[in-house]
């Protein structure tokens, strides 16, 4: 399913751009400067008529001047590109506070009316458009999803180059112009995306054009880009894979005819080297090409006063938010703003009514090829449904061999399952790792797919195991960029999965809760917006399987990230716990599917028993937590002494190992299973969690619940804490504790093995009566530690267990056949 061209993409214009579009691009970038301005100071008489004063300026100046000239000097000339190219374009905004162009640009070119039609081409709707800007009941200082064309928020520092590659892979008529800051550009992540063109195919991806704007300064400090010398600055990008075209303007006084002409033949000779590389790529060339970038360098707050109060404005910090922060407090800012003001000529840009005049936009493109209303940036347009492979094809055969069958990787299930799933829908997915696809389990795709890498290859092929210019994998070391890469694919309308270790997975929680933000914002009251497929995180080599690589690998806080976002019924962040392979394949087969929402999901990937079936896991998951009746040994209607509940793959074993130990004893226990640990959180606080009413019947009125935990005990008391009965559970988590040692220990250390379980049960249930079991199971945890230690591997007791109904238990499955554990 290939994504539908828009225009005539990569034509060349050959010839000079004409007077009159130069002419149109100046009124443009002074149309577009003055509704900036207006937007941060303007509240009423928004063309300074008769009468114009102190009174007409907002009482909050809220907006960032410093990037936004700039800005519009690039969005107007953009703009000029598609119209006479024809080509299909976005625009990724990377500085952080340039939300005046963007809205300006937006208005400029109709979207801003169409979406918004209480926006009208008058007086008053210009009024209107200048309160909506960073005032109450309106819309946001950056880029926002609430601007026509964004797909890339001010707040998301860092992760410009990351989207527009993502929005460009199997997109080949798409070129993402990404304007870079050059404070972002000090940022972690954007550093390292300046290395993602060597995994661009030039022929069946599109092309990213960076723009660096360097402007000087951050908020107070110098930028290091905008220091180091031009040759310095040169290498780097070189070095990077780049070949850099600079442009100086504002620091003197050029005309502007002459900066516009000078910027447009750039632009004209930097798209010339574009559709030489796709036109190489085409004729089968397959060296990497030195892909152009532009270095554009203006002075902070351009056009802006030069000086203020005696101090310099134009080209220093102090453009960089509100240069005239007192504009309504004193009559001499008011002045120097309303002289700012006129130096537009507002005369020439709109008529007596207040509507843009013609002449401002008569060179702009038209239709879909207008950067507002290009779908791309509004992915859900283009998203198509996926064709999924039949999930029984790789269901494990618990009806037949008996629950707890079998050892069986889940991460490896789901990967069969992804790898089908790939190979039905070459250019819609695509899975995207740190480097650990393979040590998530999730090479099955190599069946079908190699690692893109355009990166260079080993003349000794035997050490680049599926790697070749074009697939549907694509790893980098860098879980930012991941993220990143996956967040452009599914924002411009594919889908895709991402995975990670579990304690890594931290380095992306700003990332996690920008993307979130801007789904809350979309679900809340943008429903032009169409939905887009679900960010999907599998979060695997888990804190109870990495007793191998030790503490600092030890890590499940990430769902306490995510638990942040679920307080507004927006239902844009899904917690999956599967606790076994069929689980795993009912939650990927919903998953793929599912819109506006991030879907982390928690499952190992070391040989583990299956628990239930694929039509009992595609109930759970309806449901989110059920009773696993074959697990409980009570009848319907008899009594019973506790609840044990577990949430989480390992958690689970140990609680089922516990309850076999229990059942021995004459406990009787219901047992009871959470796979969507959303669906436990306090009623009034989620409206598709479980009622007051279901969770009663699951956890009973009164009866002790021991609760057995992937993550922090914490998290689960912070979800269930107005439930009924919920001063009777007792959780086990992580308690950070941990070390490189063995699988057992791991669990000892942090009271989550079986005999630890056990004997808290009985403590729950009468600790008095069973004591001396008490003290007996307690000894054992010390004996079986110190067995480890002298052995240096676990005791038979806990590696020999399975549950007793387990035919053939210790039976590995074709496509999950295990291999043991990674020492990664």
């Amino acid at each position: 399913m290939a994504q539908p061209v828009i225009g005539t993409p990569w034509q060349r214009l050959n010839q000079p751009v004409s007077e009159d579009e130069l002419s149109g691009v100046d009124k443009y970038w002074r149309t577009a400067n003055y509704l900036s301005i207006g937007q941060i100071y303007l509240r009423s008489n928004p063309l300074m008529k008769e009468g114009f004063n102190r009174e007409d300026v907002k009482h909050r100046l809220v907006g960032h001047w410093g990037t936004t000239p700039g800005l519009n000097f690039l969005f107007g000339h953009v703009n000029r590109f598609i119209h006479d190219h024809n080509q299909n374009t976005i625009f990724l905004m990377g500085p952080g506070h340039g939300g005046p162009a963007g809205t300006a640009q937006s208005l400029l070119d109709g979207t801003y009316r169409e979406t918004y039609p209480f926006i009208t081409n008058d007086e008053a709707g210009l009024q209107k458009f200048f309160r909506r800007f960073s005032y109450p009941g309106g819309i946001p200082s950056h880029y926002a999803p609430e601007t026509p064309g964004s797909i890339h928020e001010g707040g998301e520092l860092g992760y410009t180059l990351s989207h527009a590659y993502g929005a460009v892979l199997d997109n080949p008529s798409l070129l993402a112009v990404a304007v870079v800051g050059d404070g972002e550009s000090e940022t972690g992540p954007l550093a390292t995306s300046w290395q993602t063109n060597k995994f661009m195919d030039p022929l069946t991806d599109g092309i990213v054009l960076p723009i660096l704007h360097l402007n000087g300064y951050k908020i107070a400090n110098p930028t290091i880009l905008s220091r180091i010398s031009d040759g310095e600055r040169d290498e780097f990008f070189r070095g990077m894979g780049y070949h850099p075209y600079t442009f100086v303007a504002g620091f003197d006084n050029e005309d502007h005819a002459s900066i516009h002409r000078r910027f447009a033949a750039l632009f004209e000779a930097v798209f010339d080297e574009i559709c030489s590389i796709k036109s190489r790529a085409a004729a089968g060339d397959a060296s990497r090409p030195y892909y152009p970038m532009i270095i554009f360098r203006t002075p902070k707050g351009w056009t802006c006063p030069p000086y203020i109060d005696g101090k310099k404005t134009e080209g220093s910090w102090r453009a960089h938010q509100v240069p005239l922060a007192s504009a309504r407090d004193t009559e001499a800012h008011f002045q120097i703003l309303r002289d700012w003001l006129e130096s537009y000529r507002p005369e020439q840009l709109f008529d007596e009514d207040g509507a843009i005049r013609p002449e401002v936009t008569s060179f702009m493109p038209a239709g879909e090829l207008r950067l507002g209303a290009n779908p791309n940036a509004n992915g859900g347009l283009l998203r198509q449904s996926l064709d999924l492979p039949d999930a029984r094809e790789y269901e494990i055969p618990v009806g037949e061999k008996g629950h707890g069958f079998g050892a069986t990787e889940a991460t490896r299930v789901l990967g069969e399952y992804t790898a089908d799933l790939i190979n039905k829908n070459r250019s819609d997915f695509r899975i995207f790792g740190p480097d650990e696809t393979a040590s998530n389990r999730l090479q099955p795709s190599f069946q079908v797919t190699d690692k893109q890498w355009f990166g260079g290859f080993n003349d000794d092929f035997e050490n680049d195991e599926h790697i070749s210019p074009v697939g549907n994998v694509i790893e980098q070391l860098s879980e930012h960029q991941c993220e990143g890469l996956l967040e452009g694919y599914v924002l411009t309308g594919r889908y895709g999965i991402w995975s990670s270790y579990e304690s890594f997975v931290h380095i992306v929680d700003s990332m996690i809760n920008q993307h979130a933000k801007w789904l809350e914002a979309t679900v809340r009251h943008i429903p032009w917006r169409k939905p887009i497929s679900a960010v999907n995180v599998l979060l695997s080599s888990h804190v109870w399987r990495q007793d191998h690589n030790g503490f600092s690998h030890q890590d499940p806080g990430f769902v306490d990230v995510l638990l942040n976002k679920c307080y507004n019924n927006d239902h844009v962040v899904n917690i999956y716990y599967p606790a076994d392979a069929n689980l795993l394949l009912a939650v990927g087969e919903k998953a793929y599917t599912s819109t506006n929402c991030i879907n982390a999901i928690f499952a190992g990937k070391q040989p583990a028993p299956t628990w239930v079936t694929l039509d009992e896991a595609r109930e759970e998951l309806k449901r989110g937590a059920v009773e696993w009746k074959w697990a409980s040994n009570v009848s319907e209607g008899e009594d019973y002494d506790i609840v044990l509940a577990s949430c989480g793959d390992v958690p689970t074993m140990e609680l089922l190992a516990a309850l076999d130990m229990l059942s021995k004893l004459g406990i009787k226990a219901r047992f009871v299973n959470v796979l969507e640990l959303l669906k436990i959180q306090n009623a009034e606080e989620n409206d598709q969690a479980l009622s007051d009413e279901e969770f009663t019947k699951l956890f009973s009125a009164d009866k002790p619940v021991l609760f057995a935990f992937h993550a922090y005990a914490g998290t689960i008391h912070r979800l269930i804490w107005n439930r009924p009965n919920h001063d009777n559970f007792k959780v086990h988590g992580y308690e950070e504790q941990g070390s490189t040692t063995t699988p057992y220990d791991m669990l000892r250390l942090n009271h989550m093995d079986r005999w630890a379980l056990a004997a808290d049960a009985l403590r729950m249930i009468d600790a008095d009566k069973w004591s001396e079991q008490i003290v007996e199971w307690e000894q054992f945890r010390t004996d079986a530690f110190n067995f480890a230690v002298e052995k240096g591997y676990d005791h038979p007791a806990f590696t020999d267990w399975v549950w007793p109904d387990a035919s053939d238990a210790g039976e590995s499955l074709s496509a999950t056949k295990a291999t043991g554990g990674d020492n990664e």
